[in-house]
């Protein structure tokens, strides 16, 4: 069974959600709110999140956005938006699936159980990585260059993270500014600040690349050395 966070302003919806699910043995929490759904979400992940859009604090598709900051738990979208621009614009926020409201009890636990069988079946991601002799630990949010442990902040780490778990990859600076600052825009000096001081704690330049090698107007590719 499941350990289950119903995100529901209405009263009455939301106990019945609540004893629907209940009575199937899955563990229920609950929150009003968007902000209370975060808090939940970061404080104690649940297993699945059922999560309504007409929050009163906080539009749903946003605080799809904002649970997809800090955290990658399944979520099933109730709305009552049946437009295809609509569904298809909450799927590609991150939404794993979506019932349009009203729905049955049965139709919703369908739903949750697919999607929980899909979130089980999934392996879990790696926490550590190397790439020759650069080693990240998510876990314990350490990096070491040749087994001496790198002094980064937490931005840096962030970002030597991101680029190190898709060595090889080009990485653009929408991608950075996104899943690293977590913002839909910004300046982009910002990130070529951050990997200048990244690149002299590796020990290089961007004349001299070592790990960061910039792909000029596309992004940034981290490398083993040559």
């Amino acid at each position: 069974m499941a350990n289950v966070l119903v995100v529901e302003d209405d009263q009455f919806v939301r106990s019945a959600l609540i004893r629907e699910l209940t009575e199937r043995s899955h563990t229920v929490r609950s929150a009003s709110t968007a902000l209370d759904a975060l808090r939940e979400v970061s404080q104690d992940a649940p297993d699945v999140v059922v999560l309504d859009l007409g929050l009163p604090d906080l539009d749903g598709a946003e605080a799809l956005k904002m649970l997809r900051a800090v955290s990658d738990v399944p979520v099933v979208v109730a709305t009552a938006r049946d437009d295809e621009t609509e569904v298809v614009r909450l799927l590609n926020a991150g939404a794993d699936d979506y019932l349009v409201k009203p729905f049955s009890a049965e139709h919703l636990i369908a739903r949750l159980s697919a999607v929980l069988r899909r979130a089980r079946g999934r392996s879990a991601p790696p926490r550590t990585c190397q790439v020759g002799g650069l080693r990240v630990d998510l876990e314990a949010r350490e990096a070491f260059l040749d087994g001496t442990p790198l002094d980064l902040t937490r931005r840096e780490f962030d970002l030597l993270a991101h680029l190190a778990f898709r060595a090889g990859q080009v990485v653009s600076r929408r991608e950075l500014l996104t899943e690293v600052w977590r913002q839909s825009y910004g300046d982009d000096q910002t990130i070529d600040v951050h990997l200048s001081w990244l690149r002299r704690k590796l020990g290089e330049t961007a004349s001299r690349p070592r790990y960061l090698h910039t792909v000029r107007g596309v992004g940034v590719k981290l490398l083993p050395p040559a």
